[in-house]
């Protein structure tokens, strides 16, 4: 009876050690959540995204973009399209009044703000063409401005300064530090003529009251034809 028994001691040894073994394994916390700064997380990442946005049940825009992150839970809430975006707005019928093409943007939610950077280009209808490397989209105050350098083409001339001011409809606009305005025969240009006059002769001429087509930015053709 007593050789029979010389095997407990050891399993009890042996059960001892396994039991030491996992409870050394539970007291181990692994604290993923202190690594991780929530105002540099998305709540939501959408790829290839064509999605309509309306406010008050009236549909104000179209938006295209290759990556849309949201972030949501934090103080001040934006989302950011930070491969580019295109968008169309509209007015209550559903024409197109004005499109924006640039290289990312960001909306800050709370402010009802846009803010795009890049190669900006805003086109309104198929009349005016602005450049811009950073343009600012104020949507409780209805106005579209920008401290940069702005480029603006119409079918006759050509202005250039720094800092505009514009309605979100593009129905008027004004240039902070005009730098000149140019004309330009686009029937000329096609023969093989002069783009415009000279600065001081061109920045004598009135700012054209109305204008035609011109030509969408290449941002804004590719979106135009995947949509």
């Amino acid at each position: 009876m007593r050789r029979g028994l010389t095997w407990l001691p050891l399993a009890i040894g042996m059960l001892i050690g396994v039991a030491g073994l996992y409870g050394c394994r539970e007291e181990v916390k692994v604290n993923v959540a202190s690594r991780i700064d929530a105002n540099k997380m998305p709540t939501m990442t959408t790829r290839n995204i064509s999605t309509l946005i309306s406010d008050s049940g009236v549909t104000q825009y179209r938006i295209v973009a290759p990556l849309w992150e949201m972030y949501d839970n934090i103080d001040h809430p934006y989302w950011r399209f930070p491969e580019g975006i295109y968008l169309r707005k509209f007015d209550r019928k559903l024409n197109v009044i004005a499109t924006i093409a640039a290289d990312s943007a960001t909306y800050f939610k709370d402010r009802n703000l846009w803010r795009l950077d890049g190669r900006v280009e805003v086109t309104k209808g198929k009349d005016e063409l602005f450049q811009s490397p950073q343009v600012f989209w104020d949507q409780n105050k209805g106005i579209v401005y920008s401290d940069s350098f702005i480029h603006i083409e119409n079918a006759t001339h050509m202005m250039e300064g720094y800092g505009f001011t514009a309605q979100q409809d593009f129905s008027g606009y004004s240039i902070k530090k005009p730098l000149g305005i140019f004309p330009v025969d686009r029937e000329n240009l096609k023969n093989g003529g002069s783009a415009a006059q000279s600065p001081a002769t061109a920045a004598s001429q009135p700012l054209p009251q109305s204008a035609t087509t011109v030509a969408p930015s290449e941002a804004a053709r590719s979106a135009l034809s995947e949509n």
